[in-house]
């Protein structure tokens, strides 16, 4: 009889478990199917990369108006005429930099944050730089509560990257300028990889990626892109 009520008692266990884990995270089905249909159907093979976009839950970097929305095949509005950016797009980016535990990853663009999390799930450590203020702040907080602590925020204008905490493994820029900013180039690591979009604001542009390699700079245009664009402060 103690068998029975014991077998039965853990039966009701694992359900509330179940049913725990379902209410605190209602989109992981959701986000598997994202990946599964977006990004995977797409080329994208880095286990690292497809691992981190299963883990981060990209509902809690959207407006909270949004939510239901944020596992769509698309970008979405974050405030002050910023965007996250479509899932596929971040996982590509994150591909070409070739993240790896150790590395030390600069991204430019903040935003909401959802970028620096993927990146933080794979790389050592992420400093990730915004412009508008309200926005980095938010996004500070958001990164602090989810516990990503190898991320660390500036509000600042990226034009001018994050020398002190320089040199870095790879970059990644999520904003379109018209051109490369040298002190990006300038804080690239020899061997490091850098993935930005370039052209004109509210047009078609292309992303690049920038390689440095025995003191040259090589750059490779691969694939035509809608980015928000890159703001500076005398904007």
């Amino acid at each position: 009889m103690s068998k029975i009520l014991f077998s039965v008692c853990l039966a009701g266990f694992s359900l509330f478990a179940l049913e725990g884990k379902a209410q605190q995270d209602p989109y992981e089905q959701t986000r598997k199917l994202m990946v599964r249909q977006q990004i995977e159907s797409r080329d994208i093979h880095s286990k690292s990369v497809l691992d981190a976009m299963r883990s981060v839950p990209r509902h809690r970097f959207v407006p909270a108006n949004y939510q239901s929305e944020a596992y769509r095949d698309g970008p979405l509005p974050i405030g002050y005429g910023q965007t996250i950016s479509q899932p596929y797009i971040v996982a590509y980016m994150t591909e070409l930099i070739g993240p790896e535990p150790g590395f030390k990853v600069l991204e430019i663009g903040t935003g909401s944050g959802y970028q620096a999390a993927v990146l933080a799930e794979i790389v050592d450590s992420v400093y990730t730089i915004e412009i508008v203020e309200e926005l980095g702040q938010s996004a500070a907080e958001l990164l602090r509560d989810l516990h990503y602590d190898n991320v660390r925020v500036k509000i600042a204008d990226g034009y001018y990257g994050w020398e002190k905490a320089g040199p870095f493994d790879a970059i990644v820029v999520t904003a379109a300028a018209d051109f490369i900013p040298p002190p990006l180039i300038q804080q690239l690591k020899e061997g490091g990889r850098m993935v930005i979009p370039v052209g004109s604001p509210f047009q078609v542009q292309q992303l690049k990626l920038v390689e440095k390699k025995n003191q040259q700079v090589r750059t490779e245009n691969l694939l035509p892109v809608r980015f928000v664009p890159f703001t500076r402060e005398n904007d």
